[in-house]
């Protein structure tokens, strides 16, 4: 029975995933993934904790993949997933301090220090064009 619900809960997240994935969002789904590049990422990253939660399809994910339609987006986007890859995402909310834990989230960072961060409940009662909004004077601020 726990594998059957395991395969199912792989193939109902596999869709969130591809939704970050597909604009070219690289998964970090271990540790060892996200310490290999968050520290050391020279310029801008855009790091999106994905989420299974309706505000997360309904804002976030859109938010971001509008936001990425702008001519200057982050050097580096990585993405990591509250609640299935929940080591990396432990890692990952390391480099978020003083924010505490909140899924989803997005993160920009400057040669590997937060300088940004939007947190779930600016997500939750916002829009996506709201939060596509922010992020795009996030870029414009620090990916120069």
């Amino acid at each position: 029975m726990s594998m059957s619900f395991e395969r199912y809960m792989l193939d109902m997240v596999q869709p969130m995933r591809d939704e970050l994935t597909r604009l070219g969002i690289e998964e970090l789904r271990t540790p060892e993934d996200v310490e290999a590049k968050l520290p050391d990422a020279k310029g801008t990253s855009l790091v999106v904790i994905n989420s299974v939660c309706g505000c997360a399809a309904g804002q976030c994910r859109p938010g971001v993949a509008q936001a990425l339609q702008n001519e200057l987006i982050p050097d580096h986007l990585y993405t990591v997933f509250a609640g299935q890859d929940k080591e990396a995402t432990a890692k990952a909310r390391e480099y978020f301090a003083p924010y505490p834990p909140s899924s989803p989230s997005i993160a920009v960072m400057k040669d590997g220090e937060l300088v940004h961060f939007i947190e779930r409940h600016q997500i939750e009662n916002r829009s996506a064009n709201d939060i596509a909004a922010e992020l795009t004077s996030a870029f414009e601020r620090f990916c120069n």
